[in-house]
């Protein structure tokens, strides 16, 4: 919604609205918290939460139902849509994490609290976390705003820019983009924060763009000029179209690159003050950093950059004069899971995110191997202590302009997470420090070309000494590896499993339980089920045999590369391991050592780490693996490499790019018919993707493989769209597509959008003015023109009225206040002052509903008391709200 949205409260464990409270148990009654009717499901949240990068998901099981919209009271979330025949075992995650109010606590992970701190890893000889030799300048420039597809409000063009002085040539250039966090505020706590855009009057924007300064300040002493761009107007937006702003955050990457392009070149003269001060940008030389949303929106820029999308579906519409050699990644998020595999990168993973819970960025990793050339090093960095916001000094307590919070939230005290109670928890100061340290590795390594700093990102197990006492882990896939399992259908495993990491079936899943608790991040779905992903699993203590399905090549590795998981706290695990090659020849390389990642309940923290034994020079082939695990715990095999030193350079293959079109049609007053869906791709070869369709009337997907020629290809897709005359809201079927072979995706969701056809029903209200005694309660009636087929939903933002004085916070029922506003009736002050916000639903097949506001009898004579309160209507889609007229109230005395 581009419209405000009031933090109405942002107190952990503040009462539900009155009316949600879900109706008297019986055999159907949903869950507490949740509202269904026969086409919408409702949570409200017995919390408000924060506008937040992760998407809130509802699941019926392990069955994804959809992701929901948001109300402007933070706490009721909305998926529209026929409700299937049957729902049961209801849940919400939010980034992977279960916070509906059913959600079991999280199991204790081997011990009650982390083990003991191993010790700590050898330095790397070479620190990038290090000041360089330039001193540094900076300052801001604000462009003109730019309108971007689906974006109803303009998007600002706005910039930090940190550079070195007097540093010779040109100088490569860093990009920085901040994910999604609210926008605006007007006071000192979280009671003032809207995720509207522009800022209202009086309100100030978040200047989440200036959070990186440390970051900037360093690289641009080893000689980059930096820039961190701004993107509120599209955090205020993205959660209305489809991708989540991942198309439009490529957009303003590549149009800033664009200005630096000619600021570069013979536009230098009309270059902001700041940009003409600092050395002119190398756009050869472009590494690009984004955090959470904007994780995923500089991997899209990287994918635009080298596979541009068609011009009519593309915000920027200039050439590419850039090259960017690497991306360095924050707690991204990855809704896409569809990563550019030719363009290196390297991904933070904060151990107690908060808010992108299940690692989701492990995909920048996992989701390239058997994509493109596979000469581009893809590694994952697990920072032990980390969480989310901390990285960013403008999400940060006490260092922001604005209202921050720390994102990680969990019930009870947890050893590994909670200040004050965690020993591994990192400051901010800590977290931040990691942060530029990685950054500058990530830099000195893609841009830069210096292999001394790739020990530091591959898994070779040494630290940075400037990140001071962080754990950081790490491990890789690319660059100089050659692949030797990467387990499938075809892998054969003796005394061990192939295992699902998306299953349909919990039969064949590699986790068992609910994955929300913990889960790995290797096992984040794109789509439940996602048939073709999966890893080997362990027990007991035989040796579990593995061949893939040829011979693989590993002559010229220096060793054998695995990554193994154990469980979380594990102690040290061990494993033998021994390879027999192509002529037969038996070879035990020796023993693997794996120690459990520090993890709670509240942690996805079954991760693979990386480890290696030496290869003798005369295995030309591996056609067989064995591991043997000595000490009988369930352990998991992600993948295993040949490995050698050195990052060779990134040579682009030659992938069709496809996209996933989009009909839209109008649903009718009857009948039944079937659409076909465009999916494109441009190229010369033959593209292979997995396609996911998702009826809206039953929340089921089905999934199958499409090759795809070259060219436009129209697939006909059998979607049932029945019409009728009844107002019910747009319905989308949605199609989405992840990239198998010969391919990259780009808009990767589509589908058929079924607009609605027939006028919503007017609502009018009476009486115009409500009259009511002290003690009891003012009451409207929301009347409808006629009924509709889906929920309407009401919002009533109370006014200063025309008439005073105004009906004050303690004139009203206090429980009533409390749970409509999220805050205290003391002290006493005028409704239009305070966060009260009713919201309220007009069910489908009726054709009104009642609005109460309770009074109390203070005895005190005080005359008539008013109230007015400025009515809004979602439709069921819950897209903007539309007002609909004002209603008044008199207390009498």
């Amino acid at each position: 919604m581009v419209a405000a949205v009031a933090a109405s409260a942002l107190l952990p464990g503040a009462p539900a609205p009155a009316w949600a409270d879900p109706p008297a148990p019986s055999a159907s009654a949903p869950p507490p918290g949740w509202s269904v009717d026969h086409k919408t499901l409702t949570w409200t949240s017995d919390r408000p939460i924060p506008p937040g990068d992760a998407a809130v998901e509802f699941w019926s099981g392990d069955r994804l139902l959809g992701r929901a919209e948001g109300a402007p009271d933070l706490r009721t979330f909305v998926l529209p849509g026929s409700r299937p025949g049957k729902l049961a075992d209801l849940r919400v995650r939010i980034g992977g994490k279960r916070v509906d109010a059913a959600a079991p606590r999280p199991a204790r992970r081997r011990a009650a609290t982390p083990p003991p701190a191993t010790p700590a890893l050898p330095p790397n000889p070479v620190d990038p976390g290090v000041k360089g030799p330039y001193r540094t300048t900076s300052g801001e420039y604000t462009l003109p705003s730019v309108q971007l597809k689906e974006y109803p409000a303009p998007v600002e063009m706005q910039a930090v820019v940190v550079a070195p002085v007097n540093a010779p040539g040109r100088r490569p250039l860093a990009l920085f983009l901040h994910g999604r966090h609210w926008t605006c505020y007007s006071g000192d706590d979280l009671n003032s924060i809207t995720l509207d855009w522009p800022c209202a009057a009086g309100a100030r924007a978040v200047p989440s763009h200036r959070g990186y300064l440390q970051a900037q300040e360093l690289l641009a002493s080893q000689g980059y000029v930096t820039v961190s761009i701004s993107a509120n107007g599209i955090n205020a937006q993205d959660n209305d179209v489809p991708d989540l702003g991942a198309q439009a955050r490529s957009s303003l990457v590549r149009m800033h690159l664009a200005h630096w392009a000619d600021w570069s070149g013979s536009g230098r003269g009309s270059a902001p003050a700041v940009v003409r001060s600092a050395p002119r940008a190398d756009l050869s030389q472009v590494l690009l950093m984004g955090h959470s949303r904007g994780g995923e929106g500089v991997s899209r820029a990287a994918l635009d950059s080298l596979t541009p999308p068609p011009a009519a579906q593309d915000d920027y519409h200039g050439a590419v004069r850039w090259t960017i050699r690497g991306l360095l990644l924050i707690g991204p998020t990855a809704f896409g899971q569809n990563p550019h595999p030719d363009v290196p990168s390297a991904t933070i993973l904060p151990g107690c995110d908060g808010d992108v819970a299940d690692l989701q960025g492990q995909m920048y990793v996992d989701a390239t191997r058997g994509l493109g050339s596979g000469r581009a090093l893809h590694s994952a960095l697990y920072v032990v202590g980390a969480n989310h916001n901390y990285f960013n000094t403008e999400w940060t307590p006490g260092q922001a302009a604005g209202p921050a919070v720390d994102d990680f939230f969990s019930d009870e005290p947890d050893p590994l997470c909670t200040p004050g109670v965690a020993p591994a928890r990192l400051t901010p100061a800590q977290e931040q420090t990691v942060g530029a340290t990685y950054i500058a590795a990530a830099a000195r390594l893609f841009v830069g070309g210096d292999d001394r700093a790739r020990p530091l990102l591959d898994g070779s197990g040494v630290r940075a000494p400037s990140a001071g006492p962080a754990r950081v882990l790490s491990h890789a896939v690319g660059g100089n590896r050659s692949p030797v399992i990467v387990p499938d259908r075809s892998t054969s495993v003796r005394d061990g499993r192939v295992c699902e990491e998306a299953p349909d079936d919990p039969e064949s899943a590699c986790l068992s339980g609910d994955p929300t608790s913990g889960g790995s991040p290797h096992f984040v779905p794109f789509s439940v089920p996602e048939p073709g992903r999966y890893a080997v699993a362990f027990g007991g203590t035989a040796t579990a045999t593995l061949r893939p399905a040829k011979a693989m090549p590993v002559a010229g590795a220096r060793a054998l590369a695995l990554r193994l998981v154990v469980p979380p706290n594990a102690p040290a695990t061990s494993f033998g391991v021994a390879v027999t090659d192509d002529r037969g020849r038996r070879t035990t390389l020796g023993t693997a050592t794996v120690t459990g990642v520090p993890g709670t309940g509240w942690t996805a923290s079954y991760w693979a780490q990386e480890v290696r034994l030496p290869l003798p020079r005369d295995i030309r082939a591996v056609a067989r693996l064995d591991v043997t695990p000595h000490t009988g715990g369930p352990a998991w095999l992600i993948d295993a490499w040949g490995w050698r030193p050195g990052t060779p350079a990134p040579r682009p293959a030659a992938l069709d790019r496809v996209d996933v079109g989009g009909v839209t049609v109008d649903e009718g007053d009857s009948g039944t018919r079937t659409y076909r869906v465009p999916v494109t791709a441009y190229g010369r070869l033959t593209a292979h993707v997995r396609l996911f369709l998702t009826d809206p009337a039953t929340y089921e997907t089905k999934s199958w493989v499409a090759a795809i020629k070259p060219g436009s290809t129209r697939l006909t897709v059998p979607i049932t769209v029945v019409g009728d005359d009844t107002y019910g809201g747009d319905k989308a079927y949605a199609l989405t597509a992840k990239a198998l072979r010969n391919a990259v995706v780009g808009d990767y969701t589509g589908g058929v959008y079924a607009t609605e056809d027939e006028p919503m029903p007017t609502i009018t209200f009476t009486p115009d003015s409500a009259s009511a005694a002290e003690g009891t309660s003012l009451t409207w009636t929301a009347t409808l023109s006629e009924a509709a087929g889906d929920s309407l939903y009401l919002l009533l933002v109370p006014q200063a009225p025309a008439s005073s004085p105004e009906l004050s916070s303690t004139d009203v029922d206090p429980e009533w206040f409390s749970a409509f506003s999220g805050e205290e009736p003391t002290p006493s002050r005028p409704l239009s002052g305070t966060g009260l916000q009713l919201f309220t639903v007009i069910e489908p097949g009726t054709t009104s509903a009642t609005i109460e506001v309770p009074t109390v009898s203070d005895g005190v004579a005080e005359g008539f008391e008013h109230v007015r309160f400025q009515a809004f209507v979602f439709p069921p889609d819950f897209g903007d709200q539309i007002p609909v007229g004002t209603i008044d109230g008199t207390v009498t005395d």
